[in-house]
């Protein structure tokens, strides 16, 4: 008798302690509960400690720390019909515990495919050259229009970072041969820009050189002279058609004096005839 009567005390202590401990519960401070009173919901409790009534409320945990949810991969086709796959993070949080438990079933499955399908939507409008150069303001974009989605569910989005953009490899070597004939067509810009400018200054050298035929010389001395700085070096010396100008006008004088000069039937010029007309007479 005093057996089975130990038996009933330590079975009801153990039940006694089984229900304290479903009736007790202890929140961290980034916790939050979502109490049901027979499938009603009456309060959010916690951090610290929660009182539960045993068998008759229920009890869900949510976190309100930020979560990294990754995107897995997902395969787009751009606006200008370039194939891309391309994947991203995003960082979310609960603001409205109750909300996030009663609104949705599972806020983060649920996050997770608002988030794929409005990168697939977003990307699929924008140009290959948009998504490799605009990147901020497409995550700008799909930052507010995943918040928008998920603000019903109390999940809160704060930041969507696209992480790589993955584009076939016939297309990296088009985009390569681009680049480098952009390159190459600036440089041909550049180069007859330099060019210009260089025929330009050599126009206004010109005419200021033009002004003093001393200065041409001067000049000319004065290159000679950068040239001639190594000792290695051989120089021609042109000699300058401003000093022997006058001797070729000289000669050209001379040249056409002797062709107005008038000349005898025989080779003998008759300016010899004269000279001797001077003297004895001819026989």
């Amino acid at each position: 008798m005093i057996e089975a009567l130990l038996v009933a005390v330590v079975a009801v202590l153990t039940l006694l302690v089984a229900l304290a401990a479903s009736a007790v519960r202890v929140l961290r401070e980034y916790e939050r509960a979502v109490v049901f009173r027979l499938g009603r919901m009456i309060n959010t409790k916690g951090p610290g400690l929660v009182l539960l009534i045993p068998a008759i409320d229920r009890m869900v945990r949510v976190s309100l720390r930020t979560v990294t949810l990754n995107v897995p991969p997902q395969d787009i086709i751009t606006r200008d019909n370039v194939t891309a796959r391309v994947d991203a993070v995003v960082y979310f949080r609960v603001v409205d515990p109750n909300n996030a438990v009663v609104q949705v079933e599972d806020y983060l499955k649920a996050t997770s495919q608002i988030a794929q399908t409005t990168l697939r939507s977003v990307l699929g409008k924008a140009e290959l050259d948009s998504l490799l150069a605009e990147r901020e303001r497409l995550n700008e974009e799909l930052q507010q229009i995943i918040d928008e989605q998920t603000e019903p569910w109390g999940v809160k989005v704060t930041t969507v970072e696209i992480k790589d953009v993955g584009i076939p490899q016939a297309m990296q070597h088009a985009m390569a041969r681009q680049a480098q004939a952009e390159r190459e067509r600036r440089a041909k810009v550049i180069n007859a820009e330099g060019e210009f400018q260089a025929a330009a200054r050599l126009t206004e050298a010109a005419d200021v050189i033009s002004t003093n035929p001393t200065a041409l010389q001067l000049r000319y001395l004065q290159t000679l002279h950068e040239i001639g700085i190594n000792n290695n070096t051989t120089i021609a010396f042109p000699l300058p058609v401003d000093v022997i100008k006058p001797f070729l006008e000289a000669a050209g004088k001379t040249d056409e004096a002797a062709k107005e000069l008038p000349r005898g039937n025989g080779t003998t010029p008759i300016v010899g005839a004269r000279e001797q007309s001077r003297g004895e007479p001819q026989r």
